[in-house]
C-alpha cells in the first residue's frame, strides 16, 4: 500500500495540538516490566475500542490514527468498522499492513448482528485476514419487545450457531454488553437477561466482553448483583473488557460516561478481585471522547491521559 505523505500541520490542526500538548503534560509508558511491580493493567493487555477517536478516523483515516496510538503507547485495537472517507477504497488487506506497520496488535472487532445474519462467511473472512483472535457484536441480544426469557434463549441459540462457525476458523466470537442486558424480563420479573444469556450459551463457543461501566449502570437500573462476581465466576468466558469509567450522576443511567481515572468507578477494587491479572485485554472506551475540547486535546488528548490512568493502576 503506497503511504503518501501526512501532513502534520493538518494532523495537529485536527487534533488540536494533542500530541505536543499532552506530551509534554504526560508520562512516558511505563515498560512491561512494570506489570511485576503491581500493575493492574500490564501495558500489553492496554487497547483501544477505535468508535472512540471515530472522529479521528474518519477525518485522518486509519494511517495518522495508528502512528498517533501507537505513540502513546497503545499496543491492542479493536475495530468499529473498516472504512474511512479520508482513505476512500481502503480494504482490510491495507489495513493489516497499517498495523503491522506500527507494531499494533488487532485483537476484536464490532460488528453488527444484521451483518453476522446475511453475511457471516464475509465477516469472520475479513477477521481472519486481519488476523483477530476475536470478533463479536456490541448489539443487544433483542429488541426491547423481546426481553423474555424466551426471546433471550433465541438469541443464545444465534450466537452459539456464529460461535460454531467462528471456532472452525480457529477465532472466537463475543457479545459486548451494554445496560439493558441486565434487566429483568418482561415475563418473568424475578429473572435477570443476562443470566439467560450466560446459561444457554455455550462456554466453548460464545464469550463475553464486558463493558464495566455499562455493567454498573445494569446494578443502578436493576440492582441486585456485582459485575465482578460475573466475572470471578466465568473467569474463562471473558477475555476482552472495555475499560469505560463514570461518574455518578442524577441521570437515569447513574452515571455519566468520563475520561477513564476521572470517574466513581472503583477499578482497582474490580480488577484486584477478579485477579489473573495479564489474561484479560482491557480496551479504553469513551463514548463522548470526540466532543473533548481542544483544549483538553481533544479527542486524542483523552485517549493520552485514559491509557496513563490505565497504567497507573495499582493493586
Amino acid at each position: 500500500m503506497a503511504h503518501p505523505e501526512i501532513n502534520r500541520r493538518r494532523f495537529f490542526s485536527a487534533v488540536a495540538g494533542t500530541t505536543m500538548a499532552v506530551t509534554a503534560a504526560g508520562v512516558a509508558a511505563p515498560s512491561v516490566a512494570g506489570a511485576a511491580k503491581g500493575m493492574l493493567v500490564p501495558p500489553g493487555k492496554i487497547g483501544i475500542q477505535l468508535f472512540t477517536i471515530r472522529n479521528l478516523v474518519s477525518s485522518l483515516g486509519f494511517r495518522a490514527v495508528f502512528e498517533e496510538l501507537a505513540r502513546i503507547g497503545y499496543q491492542n485495537v479493536e475495530f468499529a468498522g473498516y472504512t474511512s472517507p479520508a482513505e476512500p477504497g481502503i480494504t482490510v488487506e491495507q489495513i493489516r499492513q497499517l498495523l503491522d506497520d506500527n507494531g499494533l496488535t488487532p485483537i476484536g472487532s464490532h460488528v453488527s448482528l444484521n451483518a453476522f445474519r446475511t453475511n457471516l462467511q464475509l465477516e469472520l473472512d475479513r477477521a481472519e485476514i486481519l488476523g483477530l483472535p476475536f470478533v463479536g457484536t456490541a448489539n443487544e441480544p433483542v429488541t426491547a419487545a423481546n426481553r423474555t426469557v424466551a426471546g433471550y434463549q433465541a438469541a443464545a441459540a444465534e450466537f452459539n450457531a456464529f460461535g460454531a462457525a467462528a471456532r472452525e476458523r480457529g477465532i472466537r466470537w463475543y457479545q459486548h454488553n451494554h445496560h439493558n442486558e441486565f434487566r429483568f424480563a418482561n415475563d418473568d420479573p424475578s429473572t435477570r437477561l443476562y443470566d439467560v444469556l450466560l446459561a444457554e450459551t455455550d462456554p466453548k463457543l460464545v464469550f463475553l466482553e464486558m463493558d464495566i461501566y455499562w455493567a454498573y449502570v445494569g446494578q443502578h437500573i436493576a440492582p441486585g448483583f456485582d459485575p465482578i462476581d460475573y466475572v470471578v465466576n466465568n473467569k474463562l468466558r471473558y477475555p476482552l473488557f472495555h475499560a469505560k469509567d463514570g461518574r455518578r450522576s442524577a441521570a437515569a443511567n447513574g452515571y455519566d460516561i468520563v475520561e477513564f481515572g476521572a470517574g466513581d468507578i472503583d477499578f482497582g477494587r474490580f480488577y484486584s478481585t477478579i485477579g489473573s491479572r495479564g489474561r484479560h485485554y482491557s480496551l479504553w472506551e469513551q463514548d463522548n471522547a470526540p466532543n473533548t475540547p481542544a483544549e483538553a486535546g481533544g479527542a486524542l488528548g483523552a485517549a493520552e491521559r485514559s491509557y496513563d490512568a490505565m497504567c497507573a493502576l495499582r493493586g
